[in-house]
């Protein structure tokens, strides 16, 4: 390596992916650093390939850390490929980057060659250069596999990396991951806006407004405005329809005083769009000149911003103002922002002028910006088929029909691109004009010297025709602006922000009329005024109509808009600090250098591996604690083991299964008397299979069921609250999108409320409706589905494989569901005969962690009932922290149910993934060919009147009922360590996901601790390390706390008190509480949310719910039980 100067050295020392956004080396001011980190990177290449050589065989089969990051073949296909951790080898962004992966160090225990790849990945970073920076942050991946979490700076680069890339599953892992390491990283703030933008692509809206609420709340050093995220949530709510909210939002910005330029022109543009778009926002003429006046502000705010300009233009064309159209789309055009969109749009003016050639321009020009652009091939097509010209209006709507297959295959393969319904019904209308057409033209006669001569040139022609000069010229402008979607075959293109309805299949034009212009009235059946259907003309205006106007929403669905959008507003920041200096950064707002950050991260890690065990005692404990450093916040707590890496779903088991094997039969065992109930062989039978069915249970316990049914809840307590679920009736095994006509994973339910009593009616109704045409109506099969527990699964399979094509049943059903039986009062006599049952299934049992927690969690320590009518659904998921849960069937109907054991929950999530569904947050329904081609088993059984199913941890299932009956569940918490460590695993996780625990794993650890004696070894060592590290963060929380001179005041609990959550992240929060009053409410934070809103903590409240003493105490005094005898073990 070349020799640097001692300065240079200590520069390019400090310099890592967290300098991103804030040191411009594009800027000429910058430019003595910018060489100096050139002449690094070509001196970090030399060394490197100087000891290169081959890449062993043994160490290339080791790619499970180097799976979660890799990319596949190209930039824009890891963008679109979500399932990319399928992919057997990894293959580089370009042919230098395959030559350099294709060769790794000889030595991979120099730790100077791989320090040396993570900085060059940090400085390709802040050079721009993503592809290289990737690929260097990958092969640093590789050696660093086994601790690579250590690294944050490194977790945040490649995460920049894949986010500039636009691959955004694993951008989003990485940020995700990095949050939970570090909660208060440097550039914390950065993640979060990255992590809303990306979620809110994506469609998780309630997350990504969680993030960009979170980015608000730091004080570090940002790329972004406070205004600017205050308009990025503005703007998520419009894509939810929340219009008012929306409406408010922006109105806010626009009264805000130091508002930049444009920003202001960006919420006029969103706002003029809105009131073009949305009924509700007042009477037509009112809501047209609103839309008319916010545009043109936003011109005058920004008078270079040609997307204005369009969407003003489309206003005018909306209210046939042709002329003005023509002027604001040429202007779009002339600020070098003319996209297809604008070509398509003048396309549409010029045909209904009836100028058919500068028409046929127009569209050409939209086609060769975007060869992708359905509605200017429909609207392409249809121009040449009002000329007669029939064999290339067929060329025209071929192209359309191949742009939406194209992208539909993308949704299954890839799951990237999101098509709108709107795209699924012009699909369904140009396969039946095409059909029409291929039918017309193989009757037609060929072409001859005598034919009537064509009133426009062909598409062959139009496509290589010398277009007019100012078409040309800007077509190369935004050819030239627009390299990467183009090279990425991008089907949709646009500039940032998103337009509203960015991810929702809403259109501008109003929804009567979409009804109006619906599939089936895009009927052709002959051409040249020939019809035995609807006329061309109208044909014609039906299909304008839907597609003329519908690019706008679906642009902006693109993975640019959101790297645009941020990029934008990074640039604002550029514009303002264009002489940003490094050392702004250098003490103050980063910790010290690169290289002493990770050793500090590093060396806790190793300290906690050596110095705190479980073997030691508080004392030992307090001791050690008092070394550990306060100039800082503490560094993240986790239960799990320590230097535990980041939990992710796992890997499904690699044996691949039989036929047989796939469709295993249900465990389930038949109750005859009372003792079978009590022996402890059935408790071990259940514990040991994933889920199990106990028949007649209720007779054996002689339970009386009776006390359930429909009636009897009314007679009790007809007021009671139900929550409702408004869903599709459809066939157990399936689940159809009837827009779109094929199965899939995506189960939608509307939430309501209403009362026993009103759902008792309906639920009555349902049953004699069905009466009067039983004949006609049920599903062919479930009588079938009788058959003896061990041929469940085998005779449901044969249903599933021979059935005929299920038609698609769009009746809605309602399913009341979280009927809350926990009030012992209003349901005693339920509670009471639920005491009937052994041990280890009761709601209340001391062998029941759920018992220990000390207060009420609504439907996992207390009594849920589920009132249900045929086809109700409880979608996929796992319970909730991977709990034990029991499920009785009052009758008189019968429930279906599915399972996987949870070994295969992993590859559950994937299929999630790649069906652009979250499997935490979202509703899901598999469809079972997928999980059999993914080699993952499915149990399937009915659960009759009297049946008890056993679901155990981590099972995941769903069920559907076939007839009229209710149940009831809870959950249960077995005291073994495969219990305990699931629960935990999932505790973790959730933190990961930013998905709140319901059950506070801490607290009952602690509880559990004081409550029980544990003869178990693995159990009791899972419990003692959770003590210990959240013993150890309480002391390291309050050493730091004392430091910044504020007081703990001990506040204690309160009998039956709940387990506190902060109120920003949603995390546990144990004994010590950050509490600062907001909105005249004293909410409860964890110090990481109250370092954002105060770093010197300062005007918060800082509180202890436990005295040290009793802590040490409890801790102390949990040790191995070994006596023989009764234990709460398994």
């Amino acid at each position: 390596m070349g020799q640097l100067s001692f300065e240079d050295d200590c520069l390019i020392r400090e310099l890592d992916s967290r300098y991103y956004g804030f040191l411009d080396l594009s800027n000429s001011k910058n430019a003595e650093i910018r060489n100096l980190v050139q002449q690094t990177i070509t001196n970090f290449q030399n060394y490197i390939a100087n000891g290169q050589v081959h890449e062993s065989k043994n160490f290339s089969d080791n790619k499970n850390a180097i799976q979660k990051f890799e990319p596949s073949t190209e930039a824009g296909e890891h963008m679109e490929n979500t399932s990319s951790q399928n992919n057997d080898e990894t293959k580089p962004f370009d042919k230098d980057a395959n030559e350099r992966e294709s060769i790794i160090e000889e030595k991979p225990q120099d730790d100077n060659y791989v320090n040396a790849l993570c900085k060059l990945g940090h400085l390709h970073l802040l050079l721009g250069e993503y592809s290289e920076a990737l690929s260097a942050y990958q092969k640093y991946l590789r050696f660093r596999e086994n601790n690579y979490w250590t690294n944050h700076a490194f977790i945040y680069g490649i995460g920049v990396a894949y986010f500039k890339l636009r691959c955004f599953k694993w951008a989003i892992k990485s940020f995700q991951e990095l949050l939970y390491l570090s909660p208060n990283f440097t550039c914390a703030n950065e993640v979060h806006l990255r992590l809303g933008l990306m979620l809110k692509h994506c469609g998780e809206f309630h997350i990504a407004q969680k993030h960009l609420q979170l980015a608000l709340l730091y004080t570090y050093p940002s790329t972004f405005s406070e205004l600017q995220v205050k308009f990025q949530i503005a703007h998520l709510y419009e894509v939810q329809n929340k219009h008012k909210a929306a409406k408010d939002g922006y109105e806010f910005l626009l009264n805000e005083k130091n508002i930049s330029l444009e920003l202001k022109a960006d919420v006029y543009r969103q706002l003029g769009w809105m009131y073009h778009c949305v009924e509700c926002l007042g009477e037509k003429k009112e809501r047209e000149a609103n839309a008319l006046n916010f545009l043109q502000k936003s011109i005058e705010a920004d008078p270079k911003s040609g997307q204005s300009l369009y969407l003003l233009g489309r206003c005018y064309a909306g209210i046939n103002k042709v002329h003005d159209a023509f002027l604001a789309y040429r202007n779009s055009v002339e600020k070098s922002e003319g996209n297809a969109d604008t070509w398509c749009s003048i396309g549409v003016l010029y045909q209904q002028q009836n100028q058919p050639t500068d028409a046929l321009q127009a569209y050409i020009c939209a086609v060769q910006l975007d060869k992708d652009h359905k509605a200017a091939w429909t609207n392409l097509g249809i121009l040449y088929e009002s000329c007669g010209q029939l064999r290339d209006a067929y060329a025209c709507y071929l192209n359309a029909t191949k742009q939406i297959s194209f992208q539909s295959s993308l949704i299954r393969k890839k799951q990237v691109i999101r098509i709108k319904k709107d795209s699924i019904g012009l699909s369904k209308g140009l396969s039946q004009r095409i059909t029409f057409l291929e039918g017309q033209l193989s009757q037609a006669p060929l072409p001859s010297i005598t034919s009537k001569r064509r009133q426009l040139c062909s598409i062959e022609e139009a496509w290589n025709l010398p277009i007019s000069l100012e078409m040309n010229s800007r077509q190369q402008q935004t050819a030239q602006m627009l390299p990467r979607q183009v090279t990425k075959q991008s089907p949709v293109q646009g500039p940032p922000p998103p337009y509203p309805h960015s991810q929702l299949s809403q259109s501008p034009i109003p929804s009567k009329r979409i009804k109006e212009d619906g599939p089936g009235q895009h009927e052709l059946t002959q051409n040249n005024g020939q019809t035995s259907g609807p006329n061309l003309k109208d044909i014609s205006e039906s299909l304008n109509q839907r597609n003329f106007n519908a690019m706008p929403e679906s642009n902006k669905n693109s993975e640019q808009s959101v790297v645009d959008t941020f990029d934008e507003i990074s640039n604002d920041i550029y514009k303002q600090n264009e002489s940003i200096k490094l050392e702004r950064l250098s003490h103050d707002a980063l910790s010290n250098n690169e290289d002493s950050r990770h050793d500090y991260i590093g060396a806790d890690n190793a300290d906690l591996s050596t110095t705190f065990k479980i073997q030691m005692d508080s004392k030992q404990l307090m001791a050690a604690v008092k070394l550990l450093p306060i100039d800082e916040p503490p560094v993240h707590c986790t239960i799990l083991q320590v230097n535990a890496p980041p939990p992710s779903p796992p890997d499904c088991p690699p044996q691949k299964l039989t036929r047989d094997q796939l469709l295993p039969p249900t465990p389930s065992v038949h109750l005859e008397n009372k003792k079978n109930a009590f022996s402890p062989q059935l408790q071990e039978f259940c514990l040991k299979h994933p889920i199990a069915v106990v028949r007649g249970l209720a007779g054996a316990l002689k339970l009386d069921l009776g006390l359930f049914s429909t009636k009897t809840l009314v007679e009790a307590n007809p007021d009671h609250s139900v929550e409702v679920r408004t869903q599709v009736h459809q066939s157990p095994d399936e689940n159809w999108d009837t827009s779109q006509g094929k199965r899939v994973w995506a189960c939608i339910s509307h939430r309501s409320h209403t009362t026993i009593a009103k759902y008792a009616q309906y639920q009555a109704s349902s049953f004699q409706d069905s009466l009067k045409d039983e004949s006609d109506k049920g599903f062919p099969g479930s009588q079938a589905m009788s058959d003896s527990d061990s041929k469940d699964s085998v005779s449901n399979s044969n249903i599933v494989l021979k059935r005929k094509k299920h038609k698609i049943n769009s009746k809605m059903l309602r399913f009341g569901t979280n009927v809350d039986l926990s009030d012992e009062k209003k349901w005693k006599p339920q509670l009471t005969e639920l005491q009937k049952l052994p041990a280890f299934a009761r709601v209340i049992s001391a062998a029941n962690m759920l018992s220990h927690v000390g207060h009420v969690i609504l439907g996992m320590n207390t009594v849920q009932l589920y009132m249900k009518v045929p086809g109700s659904r409880t979608p996929g998921h796992q319970e909730n922290n991977n709990f034990c849960s029991i499920n009785i069937n009052i009758g008189p109907g019968d429930c279906e149910w599915f399972a996987v054991p949870d070994a295969y929950w992993g590859g559950v999530h994937n299929l999630c993934e790649k069906n652009n569904i979250s499997y935490l947050h979202g509703s899901w329904w598999p469809v079972l060919e997928d999980l059999y081609k993914e080699n993952i088993p499915v149990y399937r059984f009915i659960q009759k009147p009297g049946d008890l199913v056993w679901v155990n941890a981590g099972c995941v299932h769903w069920v559907q009922s076939i007839g009229w009956c209710n149940n009831i569940a809870w959950n249960v918490g077995p005291l073994t360590a495969r219990q305990y460590s699931l629960a935990i695993e999932r505790y973790e996780w959730n933190k990961v996901q930013a998905f709140k625990s319901i059950v506070p794993m801490v607290h009952l650890s602690w509880n559990l601790a004081r409550n029980i004696k544990v003869s178990d070894t693995k159990l009791f060592e899972l419990i003692k390390m959770c003590l210990l590290q959240t013993l150890k963060n309480v002391l390291h929380i309050q050493e730091y706390v004392k430091s910044k001179g504020v007081e703990i005041r001990f506040n204690g609990r309160g009998k039956n008190e709940a387990s506190h959550y902060c109120g920003q992240c949603e995390v546990e929060v144990f004994n010590v509480l950050f509490i600062k009053e907001q909105e005249k409410r004293h909410v409860v934070h964890c110090l990481s949310c109250a370092l954002k809103l105060s770093p010197s903590l300062q005007g918060i409240v800082c509180l202890e719910e436990y005295r040290l003493s009793e802590l040490q105490r409890v801790y102390d005094s949990f040790t191995l039980h070994r006596t023989q005898g009764l234990a709460y073990t398994q």
